[in-house]
């Protein structure tokens, strides 16, 4: 199992569009209070689902907030622009399934080393994201 750290982000990949012939992702990801998150953004090829398994995320799922405690989930259809962040004092975890499986872990490895020296360059984060198919959203644009 992978674990890919990423300032206040820990993913665990439990399988991987690499395992799955494309499949799914599938990864376990804790999330640090007040951590720093990825920019809003929506996918175009895949459909995401986060199950709660320790603590509470929210969840901005097109415009609203989706608290996900223990035991709740959110579905975010393809298309559907969403982020989220930890704003409890705790950490939090939940399952994250992408079906089909197209990111695999090498998305995340290349975010983790662009955040490796602080915040990462802007324009670098957005190159990567959309090679990778994710399309970020500035807020309130």
């Amino acid at each position: 199992m992978e674990t890919i750290r990423m300032g206040g982000l820990a993913l665990e990949f439990l399988h991987s569009k690499d395992d799955t012939t494309g499949s799914l992702d599938a990864f376990r990801m804790t999330v640090q209070p007040n951590a720093r998150m990825p920019v809003p953004h929506y996918h175009e090829s895949w459909d995401e689902v986060a199950y709660g398994l320790a603590g509470t995320l929210t969840f901005q799922v097109d415009g609203h907030d989706v608290p996900v405690g223990t035991g709740d989930s959110v579905f975010i259809r393809r298309g559907i622009v969403h982020g989220f962040r930890n704003d409890t004092q705790a950490p939090a975890a939940c399952l994250v399934v992408l079906t089909p499986g197209v990111l695999g872990p090498a998305y995340f490895r290349e975010v983790a080393a662009l955040a490796a020296g602080g915040a990462p360059d802007p324009a670098q984060m957005k190159e990567v994201m959309l090679r990778y198919g994710l399309v970020p959203v500035v807020p309130g644009a």
